[in-house]
């Protein structure tokens, strides 16, 4: 029969990942990422939190006869910035989840069968 977990060691740790959830989830809001494409004539940036920070879009990007396509670059580095703040906020979370995150699942409190 495999030893009983200690309780009191497993709640402080339990504690000590949701703080440091907590504090990467609030880092979040400062960290940031850029997207851009047409070769850069179109980028965002966004907080790690989800928010945009910005949208810069060079005059050579603006054709008055191809609306459309200014559109579509927009789109394209709105939804790759907020690919890239998702991906780094995983990252983070899953890095201060520590022994309660990743594939491992709750393994590294020691429970048998987790």
């Amino acid at each position: 029969m495999p030893p009983q977990p200690n309780m009191n060691q497993m709640m402080k740790q339990v504690q000590k990942v949701q703080a440091d959830i907590a504090k990467a989830q609030e880092a979040l809001k400062d960290e940031t990422v850029t997207a851009a494409v047409g070769g850069g004539v179109v980028s965002v940036e966004v907080t790690g939190d989800l928010e945009f920070k910005s949208l810069t879009i060079k005059p050579e990007a603006v054709d008055p006869d191809d609306p459309e396509m200014l559109s579509d670059m927009v789109l394209a580095a709105v939804n790759e910035g907020l690919r890239k703040a998702q991906e780094m906020a995983s990252q983070r979370l899953e890095a201060a989840a520590g022994p309660l995150g990743g594939a491992g699942g709750m393994g590294g409190l020691g429970i048998p069968g987790l």
